[in-house]
């Protein structure tokens, strides 16, 4: 698989919450850069702290966090970006907006994400501190 079909399958796993294929194509030493100034921003490292961040998450929103939909994708070199819209509801807030993902692949699993909002204040504050 090249660099944009394992993000498509991050993606797809991500979307239908296949555990399995995401613990197969992301690294164990996985770091994660969560945006914004709210209880899950700064860098997680590993793959438990990156799983206890997106059950903390999924816990917040009740489950209704999600990847709406996932447009372009774009390689260069290590790097893929992909240009998507995130949904959900949490805190009294519903938050629908695009953002960008940019992933890392090394070694065939991604290594780094990097995640953007379109609207960081409104994620913000539907996460809360």
């Amino acid at each position: 698989m090249n660099n944009i079909d394992i993000t498509k399958a991050y993606i797809k796993a991500v979307q239908t919450g296949d555990q399995a294929t995401l613990g197969n194509i992301i690294s164990p030493e996985v770091v994660w850069h969560q945006p914004g100034n709210n209880q899950f921003s700064g860098t997680h490292r590993g793959i438990a702290a990156v799983a206890a961040l997106l059950g903390r998450m999924m816990e917040v929103s009740k489950g209704t966090f999600a990847i709406t939909r996932a447009d372009h994708y774009m390689a260069n070199g290590d790097w893929v970006a992909i240009t998507l819209e995130f949904a959900g509801e949490a805190n009294g807030i519903e938050l629908r907006q695009p953002g960008v993902d940019l992933i890392r692949i090394e070694g065939g699993k991604i290594a780094e994400v990097r995640l953007f909002s379109s609207h960081q204040d409104q994620e913000d504050a539907f996460w809360g501190r």
